[in-house]
């Protein structure tokens, strides 16, 4: 990391956001827009959803900090709507340029937020959390995200998810 965050309460976090930017598009590698609405007769979320909801989840963490940005999938995500059935959701190509603007934006914003903004709490319907809570839970979840996607790569019969 070349440059030290406003908050050290972030360091370790940002270490984690940038490992879990590059394992997403490496999770994504090689994988067909044929194969992203895979479901495998089961009801879990495929591909296509698991990624959008993951962009979803940094357009919205974004915004909240003070920036903004609207991914294309957008209205498919809004108000953490589940994964719909017969819907065609975007190709890979859509999420991963996406991915690529709304991480250079979050990081930059997450570089920036001092332990004021951390400790202030954050406001959602029925909930509320401090912020460094709640970046450290989507930190989580974004972990979750791609290990999933790297084990529908496995069940699809592509090579492991690489991490480098």
């Amino acid at each position: 990391m070349k440059q030290k965050p406003v908050s050290d309460r972030m360091f370790s976090l940002l270490i984690m956001f940038d490992m879990q930017t590059n394992y997403f598009r490496l999770a994504l590698e090689g994988i067909s827009d044929a194969d992203i609405h895979q479901r495998l007769n089961t009801k879990a979320n495929h591909i296509a959803w698991l990624a959008g909801s993951l962009l979803e989840q940094r357009a919205e963490m974004t915004n909240s900090l003070g920036g903004s940005f609207r991914q294309h999938a957008s209205e498919l995500f809004k108000e953490n709507k589940g994964i719909q059935d017969n819907i065609i959701y975007p190709g890979l190509d859509i999420y991963k340029k996406d991915w690529d603007a709304v991480s250079t934006a979050l990081r930059k914003l997450y570089m920036e937020v001092d332990d004021e903004k951390l400790d202030s709490i954050l406001e959602m319907p029925e909930m509320s959390f401090p912020y460094f809570d709640m970046i450290t839970f989507t930190l989580y979840r974004e972990a979750s995200i791609i290990g999933q996607i790297a084990l529908w790569r496995r069940l699809l019969n592509y090579a492991p998810m690489k991490y480098m």
